[in-house]
């Protein structure tokens, strides 16, 4: 398996990710992908040349290996590696496709972009990267869960019995180094967990960092609307305050022959 293409590919995206993701990738390729192809493949062998069973009858050791392992930890080890990297395909092509797009646009609008950074978390970008995360997530509780559910734990017991077909009685197998391979699964098996916990905070960082910017958003509107809304009671203010003191009451039905004769009757009488 070419781990470096997968390590690429990884390292392409971690320019897109928070603190929590540079952490999930150092979790991946430091302590999983490098543990997984300097240690743990020698320490599991090759098929059933290290697992031994007291019997000569053919057939029998072959199907008490299949028994007791029915997937090899390595090759379950390796699909939850592979399942897990995958999701960052899903950020890797919306950026690729949001490049060709912008590309486009500025070809046709004479240098103007569509996108003001193609690679920024926003819009729909921001939607399959959280997406993403959830996928990571699931897959590695999904094959916790399936290693769990095959041999019942995380342990490496020394004692195998196994009574199947075509084995004439009950038979002991032995794996070797079982200590080992005890503490080399507790240790994929924790590291599995604190991606999880990574993905799971990063999510949340994703989620709470969106919701503050909505929030500051509308309450930036809200402060320019109700600025708007002083201005425009200001100036209605001002201008009635200015037309009281500029305009004559007068009834407009009032002939000006009318109003002639009030002012005379309101006029003092002259002395004689």
């Amino acid at each position: 398996m070419n781990w470096g293409s997968l390590e690429a590919l990884l390292s392409g995206v971690n320019k897109y990710s928070t603190a929590f993701g540079r952490v999930w990738l150092s979790m991946v390729f430091v302590f999983r992908v490098m543990v997984f192809v300097v240690a743990v493949q020698r320490v599991w062998g090759e098929d059933s040349k290290d697992f031994v069973c007291n019997t000569l009858q053919p057939g029998c050791h072959n199907v008490c290996y299949d028994h007791i392992f029915p997937i090899s930890h390595i090759r379950l080890w390796a699909l939850q590696l592979i399942f897990v990297t995958c999701p960052s395909l899903m950020v890797v092509g919306h950026v690729k496709y949001r490049e060709k797009k912008d590309m486009q646009y500025t070809a046709s609008h004479k240098g103007a972009h569509l996108y003001a950074n193609p690679g920024k978390k926003r819009g729909g970008l921001w939607w399959t990267y959280l997406a993403s995360l959830v996928f990571k997530a699931g897959f590695d509780a999904g094959f916790l869960y399936l290693l769990y559910h095959i041999y019942e734990g995380y342990d490496m017991p020394r004692l195998f019995k196994c009574s199947l077909q075509p084995c004439p009685n009950i038979v002991d197998c032995y794996i070797s180094r079982p200590t080992e391979k005890k503490i080399f699964t507790i240790f994929m098996v924790v590291s599995s967990a604190v991606c999880i916990f990574m993905c799971i905070c990063e999510m949340i960082y994703l989620i709470c960092k969106r919701i503050q910017k909505l929030m500051r958003r509308k309450f930036e509107a809200d402060m320019r609307m109700f600025a708007e809304n002083r201005e425009m009671t200001s100036l209605v203010v001002a201008r009635s305050e200015f037309r009281s003191k500029t305009s004559i009451k007068t009834d407009p039905t009032a002939s000006e022959q009318n109003l002639s004769n009030i002012k005379a009757e309101e006029a003092p009488p002259k002395k004689k």
